[in-house]
C-alpha cells in the first residue's frame, strides 16, 4: 500500500462507535462501518493489514508501546489516538482496546472501541504528544 502524506485537516467522523478486532499479531481480522467511514479505507484494505494503515506520524512510539504492553499482559488500554486517514486527513480517537480471552484464560484476538475524542482531550493529548516526539519518542 502507498504510503499516504498527512496534511494538517481534521476529519470529524460522525460520531459512531468504531469498532474493529485483531489476531494476536495484530493483523484486522474485523473492522465496522464506522471503521471504513472514519479512515476512508475499503474492507479489502483493512482486513489483513494491521493498524499502521492509519497511524499517524504525530504518534509517539511509546504509545503503541505502552498499549501493547498492557494487552498482552492482559489487562486493558485506553488513550487518545491521533489517526491518518487515506486521504491525509487526520482524526481523534478516544480509544480503550481489551483481550479477548478463551475459557481458559488465554488471549486469543483483540477488540478496539474507538469514538471522536473531546476538544479538551485532543489539545491536553497533542501537547504531550509532541514533547514526547521532540524527546526521543
Amino acid at each position: 500500500m502507498n504510503q499516504v502524506t498527512p496534511i494538517d485537516e481534521e476529519f470529524i467522523h460522525n460520531g459512531k462507535a468504531i469498532i474493529s478486532q485483531t489476531d494476536l499479531s495484530g493483523k484486522i481480522i474485523y473492522a465496522n462501518t464506522a471503521f471504513y467511514e472514519a479512515s476512508g479505507y475499503t474492507s479489502e484494505q483493512v482486513i489483513g493489514s494491521t493498524y499502521e494503515i492509519i497511524r499517524h506520524p504525530d504518534m509517539p512510539k511509546i504509545i503503541f508501546e505502552k498499549l501493547w504492553n498492557s494487552i498482552n499482559d492482559g489487562q486493558s488500554w485506553t488513550g487518545l489516538i491521533k489517526n491518518l486517514r487515506s486521504d491525509g486527513k487526520y482524526y481523534w480517537d478516544d480509544l480503550s482496546v481489551l483481550p479477548i480471552k478463551d475459557n481458559n484464560g488465554e488471549i486469543i484476538s483483540y477488540i478496539s472501541v474507538a469514538r471522536q475524542a473531546s476538544k479538551k482531550n485532543i489539545q491536553e493529548n497533542e501537547a504531550l504528544y509532541a514533547k514526547m516526539l521532540t524527546s526521543k519518542n
